[in-house]
């Protein structure tokens, strides 16, 4: 019996309650991360499109309209890694334009979701991102 006593090491109940503490911190730790990971995922398309918009204005200026395609631009730009862009659509290149991008791949439980630029920059309107993906506000 004394041998019992002087026995070390953690208890079952001293396990059981270290595992439900490292369950609930990751239970509020995970999402936060997840979150931070799509939004910085989400800041590539702000990024990319915020270079099409500068290279489309600088393609107005020079020869009055926007441009129909990406490739025609001023610029050598990389299509973003996690979103497919897709093409610029207009219903009067002099005055406006517009260019979508779609969440390609897992979005961490957020789903697909589109941003829409156009030339007044971020349209929120007409983008389907939740309000806590948008990297800049």
């Amino acid at each position: 019996m004394s041998l019992a006593k002087n026995q070390k090491g953690f208890s079952l109940v001293e396990l059981t309650i270290v595992v439900v503490i490292l369950g609930v911190l990751s239970m509020l730790a995970v999402p936060r991360y997840q979150t931070a990971v799509e939004r910085s995922k989400a800041s590539e398309s702000f990024a990319y499109l915020a270079q099409i918009e500068a290279g489309q204005a600088r393609y107005a200026a020079r020869h009055g309209q926007y441009c129909k395609k990406v490739t025609d631009l001023d610029m050598d730009i990389d299509a973003p890694e996690h979103f497919k862009v897709g093409n610029f659509t207009s219903s009067n290149w002099e005055t406006k334009w517009e260019c979508k991008l779609t969440r390609s791949g897992a979005a961490s439980g957020f789903g697909a979701y589109t941003v829409v630029w156009d030339q007044e920059g971020f349209n929120a309107k007409r983008s389907s991102i939740k309000d806590d993906l948008i990297p800049v506000k």
